[in-house]
């Protein structure tokens, strides 16, 4: 879809809910403003293709599809099943795994059904520590994982803030968990998936891998990937891999029948079949070479990022950055994560605070940004920008000047008027 076609599509699937409803119509002009005239700096956000959005608006979002394709619980299903067939074939090419189940809603949703197939209430878990860079559906307390199991928190050293091996190899040799969970959603460094397998199988546990950040270095080969050495490896399908919002599980083969039933009927009813399609989509772009380039760029934009942070004085968690995202580290004594992410939301520049390890502050406070790069790559940026961005980033965070912030915005739209998304209209 050239420039001209996506200014047509846009402007015209806007003035489809404009004629219906223009309060939501003037939200998703809005919100492609802001997307398109900000720097979009989440780690977990990206920008999808218009063959992703078209087939998320299609009319497959009208089929009940309970079930799995050619076992369906409704009639009428022959041709969403060649969505699901394809996004199954497409997700077992791409990350090398025996079996996979697409219909999953959510990460959140696609651990919790591992949990469920594999656990019992009670049972003992191991899941990295949330403030050291976990995830909630890791074993949280305030999480239905921490509520339900009883969970034991693993971290980072304090002196290298990566991954402690052996402390983890401790915690599981006292407590003899049932799983150990791995992943990461604030981890800027390689996990070696290798390692926690060897330690799993010392003590007879299961392992877990949550790649929904790395998904897309794993399916290229630019992370070491965890389907040789874990039981369960889950995902979500956005994040680096671009795709719609939505979750996915990959098992080995004698697992296959415990998943599916725990996805369906055990977590949720009716997929989500015009997502499905649009994660299909995703896929075969995916297997595309030129993702490949794309995931090589986002991770050099990272380290290009990063660096120059660092040049500027910042401390990161962990000393860099082997992904696509990093930890800016305010300090103690800094202004908070809170204040960060608003005063760069004012100059156009959105991020997420963040916990930093053995933060004292509160994780809504937290002392840290988390900052990636999946979303500017995706408009065409590159090193010279990342220069750029992190000048912007430098300048906001050491002022408290309004006018500077603003004078800084500016400077974003003029950056990000070079590199449109869907379509300057």
């Amino acid at each position: 879809m050239n420039q001209v076609e996506r200014k047509i599509y846009f402007a015209r699937q806007e003035e489809i809910v404009a004629a219906t409803d223009p309060e939501v119509a003037t939200a998703l002009r809005a919100e492609r403003a802001r997307e398109n005239e900000g720097l979009e700096l989440i780690a977990s956000e990206n920008f999808v293709s218009p063959a992703v959005l078209a087939a998320m608006g299609s009319v497959m979002t009208n089929k009940y599809a309970e079930g799995y394709p050619a076992k369906r619980y409704y009639g009428g299903c022959e041709f969403v099943d060649v969505a699901e067939e394809l996004a199954r074939t497409r997700a077992k090419q791409l990350f090398g795994c025996d079996h996979v189940n697409v219909q999953p809603h959510s990460g959140a949703q696609a651990n919790m059904a591992v949990y469920l197939a594999m656990l019992q209430p009670g049972d003992v878990m191991l899941g990295m520590d949330l403030s050291h860079g976990g995830h909630l559906t890791h074993g949280h307390p305030l999480n239905y994982s921490g509520k339900t199991f009883q969970v034991v928190p693993y971290g980072v050293s304090r002196e290298t803030e990566t991954i402690d091996y052996d402390a983890l190899r401790e915690l599981a040799r006292t407590h003899r968990p049932k799983m150990i969970v791995c992943g990461a959603s604030a981890y800027p460094r390689i996990i070696d998936f290798a390692a926690i397998a060897e330690i799993s199988r010392e003590v007879g546990s299961m392992v877990m891998a949550d790649i929904a950040h790395i998904a897309g270095p794993v399916a290229v080969g630019m992370h070491p990937s965890p389907v040789p050495h874990c039981e369960f490896v889950t995902t979500t399908t956005h994040k680096t891999l671009r795709g719609p919002r939505g979750g996915m599980v990959m098992c080995k083969a004698p697992f296959a029948e415990a998943i599916d039933k725990a996805v369906f009927p055990g977590v949720q009813g009716g997929p989500l079949m015009h997502v499905i399609a649009a994660k299909a989509v995703a896929f075969a772009e995916a297997l595309d070479p030129a993702y490949k380039d794309y995931i090589a760029r986002v991770l050099h934009n990272a380290r290009a990022l990063c660096g120059e942070l660092q040049a500027r004085g910042w401390t990161m968690v962990s000393g860099g950055t082997d992904n696509h995202l990093m930890l800016l580290n305010l300090g103690a004594d800094g202004i908070s994560g809170k204040k960060g992410e608003e005063r760069l939301g004012k100059a156009g520049i959105t991020v997420n605070k963040n916990t930093v390890p053995f933060d004292t502050r509160k994780p809504y406070i937290g002392s840290g940004i988390r900052i990636g790069t999946p979303a500017v790559t995706t408009r065409g940026m590159g090193v010279p920008e990342m220069k750029q961005i992190a000048a912007f980033i430098d300048r906001v965070l050491r002022s408290e000047d309004e006018a500077v912030w603003a004078q800084v915005r500016h400077e974003v739209e003029e950056l990000t008027r070079a590199f449109p998304l869907y379509g300057d209209i």
